[in-house]
């Protein structure tokens, strides 16, 4: 398992990774609202198939950088599929001309570990894949430091580096 995404298709971007578990502490992180904003977004997140959900990104709050003040980025969904504590995908909404996305959090227990596959489809662009991959993979090395208890890096640095990695290394 690499830390970075991979390619699936064309319009696909697979990340992993290997977290502490037990499985239902990181399901938490995946779908308590509180949670969930410690590493990725914050936001509505009605807990059944066809719920709705809502991601407010607060960077600022993820890892200090920013100000409060800084506009919130949103995203809305639909949950498409709710299976505690395996398998969360529903799709996410884009702002702008961007096409409408889905994302499938599954969580497989590998020993003491949870494996935490996430995947991003019916991206359009290469450019909206290298944003996605390198979100992703912030994101996720954020919740690795939460469930570690540790302190997570800092944001945009990480992701400058990464778009720009990921933009060498995609096709």
């Amino acid at each position: 398992m690499s830390e970075y995404g991979e390619v699936v298709d064309t319009t696909t971007i697979r990340v992993e990774r290997l977290l502490p578990g037990p499985i239902e502490r990181v399901w938490i992180y995946l779908t308590d609202v509180d949670k969930r904003a410690t590493w990725l977004a914050g936001g509505l997140l009605e807990p059944h198939t066809g719920g709705r959900i809502e991601h407010v990104f607060r960077i600022h709050e993820l890892t200090g950088e920013g100000k409060a003040t800084d506009i919130a980025d949103r995203r809305h969904g639909e949950v498409l599929e709710w299976d505690p504590p395996h398998r969360l995908r529903h799709t996410w909404s884009t702002s702008g001309d961007l096409a409408d996305s889905e994302v499938t959090f599954t969580l497989e227990q590998a020993g003491e570990k949870v494996r935490l596959t996430v995947t991003h489809t019916k991206l359009p662009t290469r450019g909206e894949m290298i944003n996605i991959a390198s979100g992703w993979h912030t994101h996720l090395d954020i919740l690795q430091a939460r469930l570690e208890q540790r302190a997570p890096d800092k944001f945009w640095p990480k992701i400058a580096a990464l778009q720009s990695r990921y933009d060498a290394t995609l096709p």
